[in-house]
């Protein structure tokens, strides 16, 4: 399981402090993006070679309880079920690391699509046969 830290900043709270619902998926997408740079994959480089980009087409969240203005969370990723041109994400958000106060849980269904024609295309085999990506 791959785990990325985020600050909770200002620009992420609503009037009273707490992280604003929608707000939540930005961090769930950096956390993917995080997860691709740890294994040595980047977006702008798949984009050109081999010319796929992706986009999420479902997701299901679960909110445990609110997070705050300056809370360190802890961000998880891991990769689930995968299907051509599907891959599955288990994500979890936490306050204060992994052993900490369980904030968020999502399931994130992303999809993978041809850059130029954003037709649903196979993902690439650095994704879909990697050993790490296994449930």
């Amino acid at each position: 399981m791959f785990v990325w830290q985020s600050r909770v900043y200002w620009e992420d709270t609503d009037a009273g402090g707490i992280v604003y619902y929608a707000n939540y998926l930005r961090f769930l997408e950096r956390a993917r993006s995080e997860w691709l740079r740890a294994r040595g994959v980047s977006q702008r480089a798949l984009a050109v070679d081999p010319g796929v980009v992706f986009s999420v087409f479902a997701l299901e969240l679960q909110y445990v309880r609110p997070a705050r203005l300056d809370d360190l969370l802890a961000i998880s990723c891991e990769p689930g079920a995968l299907a051509g041109a599907r891959l599955e994400f288990r994500q979890r958000v936490w306050r204060d690391g992994e052993q900490g106060e369980l904030l968020l849980e999502a399931s994130v269904h992303i999809a993978c699509l041809d850059a130029l024609s954003l037709k649903p295309r196979r993902l690439p085999v650095v994704i879909a046969e990697d050993p790490a990506r296994s449930p």
